[in-house]
């Protein structure tokens, strides 16, 4: 097996694994207002595992988004490049960013980003990230 077979393989199965996760994670949202539970976990470059779920507050909607929670872990752990988005809803219907989270996502989204949904546990639709927010302002329009 090649060095991009064993990588690809290693990619492969952590999305697999995280996907199976997230559903545990969603008992740990903090939904009180909205009762709609969202966790997400962002993959970096590197292969790194970065979760988040939505915490709301009771001056709503000052609260976070599960995947702004996620990707400020994963700056809190170092890196700057998101490789893949995996969101889950405790309605176990597909969801996607909303606007404030794909500009977030953004920031740090490498060129092939994807989005993927996770229901039951089991990545069930993905999209490029890029679709979903083209023509963006962002980094790159600063430099």
């Amino acid at each position: 097996m090649s060095a991009d077979d064993t990588a690809r393989t290693i990619e492969i199965q952590t999305e697999i694994e995280t996907a199976a996760a997230l559903p545990a994670l969603l008992a740990r949202a903090y939904a009180r207002y909205s009762n709609f539970t969202v966790a997400a976990a962002v993959i970096d470059e590197h292969g790194a595992v970065h979760l988040g779920v939505n915490v709301e507050n009771a001056a709503y909607p000052s609260g976070t988004c599960a995947e702004q929670t996620a990707i400020g872990a994963m700056v809190t752990a170092g890196s700057r490049r998101i490789a893949r988005v995996l969101i889950a809803a405790g309605s176990n219907a597909v969801v996607q960013p909303c606007g404030a989270c794909r500009q977030r996502i953004a920031e740090f989204a490498a060129d092939d980003c994807e989005i993927v949904s996770v229901q039951d546990g089991v990545t069930t639709q993905r999209a490029p990230f890029w679709s979903l927010l083209p023509d963006s302002f962002g980094p790159r329009d600063l430099d």
